[in-house]
């Protein structure tokens, strides 16, 4: 794509992930059900936290685009590698993971997830925006233009460490508050629900290979120097 076409791309993806980050903070709050936002509110779920690292990533690749369009190489070639490793280590294998884990587990059962209590609560086209748009978005970035991943170890160190500091977050919330912040985690017994987060893990890990993947296959070698 042309810099000024990446521009309004980027530019309206951040104003949309903006937008969806606002609505969901702003549900009606006399209407929420017991079960759900107690300790922590909506920034206990990877699906809100995911709306706010999405904006932020966009935002970050406006600011590129506009430093490239306005000849500030210097401060844009800074910009750009925040921009990428932000997408390669969060903001593509997120997305994949909260749109795929998501469905697959509402399919299954959804009170696991996402109770039908919320549906009076949460419109239908912001939980497709929340848990569906994420993946083509993500997918259209890789498409758009091409992005450096770093050295394989860096990423999945930084991927690793991301991960441990959610899981921390979850456990610090049923720590205060006896209660889970997804119903799924309390069929678990505590051997099994380390294995259900080592296999979450392991998940999240392989679609960082695949974005690297799709990256290499459509665009070429491409990583940090």
């Amino acid at each position: 794509m042309e810099i000024s076409t990446l521009a309004t791309y980027h530019c309206l993806a951040f104003v949309w992930y903006f937008f969806v980050a606002y609505s969901i903070t702003h549900v009606k709050t006399e209407e929420r059900p017991s079960e759900v936002f107690l300790y922590g509110g909506q920034w206990k779920y990877l699906t809100v936290l995911n709306l706010f690292l999405q904006a932020v990533f966009y935002g970050v690749s406006f600011l590129a685009d506009v430093l490239r369009l306005i000849k500030k190489l210097r401060c844009a070639k800074c910009v750009i590698s925040s921009r990428d490793l932000l997408f390669s280590v969060l903001a593509f294998p997120v997305s994949t993971f909260v749109c795929i884990s998501f469905w697959t587990l509402y399919t299954y059962n959804r009170e696991l997830v996402y109770p039908k209590s919320l549906d009076g609560v949460i419109p239908l086209w912001l939980n497709h925006a929340m848990h569906t748009a994420v993946l083509p978005f993500a997918l259209l970035e890789i498409l758009a233009l091409p992005h450096r991943y770093p050295a394989k170890r860096k990423g999945l160190i930084l991927l690793g460490f991301v991960a441990f500091l959610y899981i921390s977050w979850v456990l610090w919330i049923y720590s205060v508050t006896g209660e889970w912040v997804y119903p799924l985690f309390a069929l678990f017994s505590p051997p099994g629900l380390a294995a259900f987060f080592a296999g979450s893990l392991a998940i999240i890990v392989s679609f960082y290979n695949f974005g690297e993947f799709l990256n290499r296959m459509i665009w070429g070698q491409s990583k940090f120097s």
